[in-house]
């Protein structure tokens, strides 16, 4: 079947509510950054990434069920291919722009995209991120969550806490008519009150119709700068928190993996988000 045509007649047929537009116009002439409207789901595309986003989360969850210390990120890979597979959906990730694995699995001081291998196993004390991303009947949704490993460490355990919690004030700021950089000052503020670093040049993006679409979700930022949050926007929230300095590094070998500079731990949660008129609902978990 397909998808993409089907997609693109929604935009036809839905179009977005005149009381949306009148009041994206007024905000536009205050200044704000507006999204074009193809950035605004309309009713057919929020059901469709709804039932994605349905499987992405039991991918998650089914790797929770799993994970332990012993075995190696390649068995989470194969987790995340059957499940998702399984119901009928494809893995995100896999080929694209020649990612060669359904998953990434970052463990400790790495930041994000760690590849699934066979000889990498998770020890007692990890903490590690799983990033699952699915494609369902042409809809993405993405999600991560992190995993503590057996007897983790205060210090790690106080990260993937404070983390979690940097997700959750940065779903509290992503309001209608409130702005990306809202989102972004709230995360950055409570981080580094923490005593905490925020990596900045990573973030999280508009999702759904592409798996990365605009607008960049920095997860620092001045109030009521960058795009303003319209109902019917779908994007990700997912700070990236550092015990240390906020710069980072790619693999050389793999040209994937993102690590942070001075070696010191990272986490990292996310949510897929539909900006609703009366606040936001969270897609994936």
């Amino acid at each position: 079947m397909d998808y993409r045509k089907e997609i693109e007649e929604v935009f036809e047929r839905e179009p977005v509510p005149e009381h949306i537009l009148a009041k994206m116009k007024e905000y536009e002439r205050k200044g704000y950054e507006v999204p074009d409207e193809r950035l605004i789901k309309r009713p057919s595309h929020i059901a469709g990434i709804k039932a994605s986003s349905e499987i992405n989360t039991g991918v998650l969850d089914a790797v929770a069920k799993e994970i332990r210390a012993g075995m190696t990120t390649q068995q989470i890979d194969d987790i995340v291919s059957e499940y998702t597979l399984s119901h009928g959906a494809v893995c995100a990730p896999l080929n694209f722009e020649g990612y060669p694995k359904s998953v990434c699995t970052s463990i400790n001081n790495e930041v994000c995209h760690g590849i699934p291998s066979r000889l990498r196993h998770l020890h007692d004390g990890d903490i590690v991120n799983v990033d699952v991303s699915t494609i369902y009947k042409g809809y993405y949704s993405d999600a991560s969550r992190m995993f503590m490993i057996g007897n983790v460490s205060a210090e790690r355990r106080r990260l993937t806490e404070e983390t979690k919690r940097c997700l959750e004030i940065g779903l509290e700021a992503a309001q209608p008519w409130n702005t990306v950089g809202d989102i972004g000052y709230a995360i950055s503020k409570y981080a580094r009150s923490k005593g905490y670093s925020v990596v900045r040049d990573l973030g999280g993006h508009g999702v759904g119709i592409e798996f990365h679409e605009d607008p960049f979700v920095a997860h620092v930022g001045k109030p009521k700068r960058g795009m303003l949050l319209v109902p019917g926007m779908i994007i990700t929230i997912e700070p990236m928190i550092n015990i240390g300095g906020a710069s980072v590094s790619i693999d050389a070998y793999n040209g994937w993996t993102i690590y942070t500079k001075d070696g010191s731990d990272s986490a990292q949660w996310e949510h897929s988000i539909l900006i609703t008129e009366t606040g936001n609902e969270i897609l994936t978990y």
